[in-house]
């Protein structure tokens, strides 16, 4: 039963890496052309939190894939058992403070907000440069993946602290990243954001970043849900 988990987990690992691979190559094709305004400004496509969540899931199942090639090694070395196992803690930390929260807000956010009024986070002249499968693929695939693999692969999840505080820091490092753009360039990564009060995006980013938090709790309660507790993980780790 191991086996089969394991290599179910290849597949999945295997077949992901490749699609944002894909992806990602696409979204660079498409939007290196000038045709694209925001990725031709200051900050480039780096400062869209979808292009850093597209590069950050690939980095994620990379590192799944070389924990998966690694314990299919018949006899490792201690050496090779040491950097297994810490390879295997990057990727549990990876997975439970960034890519499944950072993933799920992504998705969350821009649907709940194009569905209002999709000229805030998706003005329609997009359409015309970005197809309608690559924005599901940055916007919808994504969190299919990710309970995919909160369903297939059991996890360690971290200190709920030291999680928090690992999400936390990457939530703002890229708000002051936003706000470094626009106090250089004078424009907004989103169009919501030009429309907001000082004080009403202040509530704003406050409220965001405490849902990308609230959401890293549901990822952890997903996982013991599915997993069990931690004695039973170890077995099937």
């Amino acid at each position: 039963m191991m086996a089969v988990g394991r290599a179910a987990g290849l597949g999945l690992h295997l077949a992901a890496l490749l699609w944002y691979l894909a992806v990602l190559r696409q979204n660079v094709a498409i939007t290196a052309g000038g045709r694209h305004i925001g990725v031709a400004s200051y900050g480039g496509r780096w400062k869209y939190l979808t292009f850093i969540n597209l590069v950050l899931q690939t980095s994620f199942f990379g590192v799944c894939i070389l924990t998966d090639l690694l314990r299919l090694l018949p006899q490792p070395s201690k050496r090779v058992q040491h950097f297994t196992c810490r390879i295997t803690v990057l990727q549990d930390w990876l997975f439970s403070a960034l890519a499944f929260p950072v993933g799920f807000f992504v998705v969350m956010s821009f649907w709940l907000i194009y569905a209002y009024d999709r000229e805030l986070v998706f003005p329609k002249f997009l359409d015309q440069i970005i197809p309608m499968w690559l924005n599901h693929a940055m916007h919808t695939v994504v969190l299919m993946l990710l309970m995919a693999e909160l369903i297939i692969v059991p996890h360690h999840c971290p200190n709920r602290k030291g999680g928090i505080a690992v999400l936390v820091t990457f939530c703002s490092c890229y708000l002051l990243w936003v706000l470094w753009i626009h106090h250089i360039s004078a424009i907004w990564v989103y169009p919501i954001l030009e429309v907001l009060s000082p004080i009403a995006m202040g509530i704003f980013l406050t409220i965001a970043v405490l849902v990308i938090v609230s959401l890293y709790i549901v990822g952890e309660k997903l996982h013991h849900w599915r997993w069990g507790s931690v004695e039973s993980m170890k077995k099937l780790k």
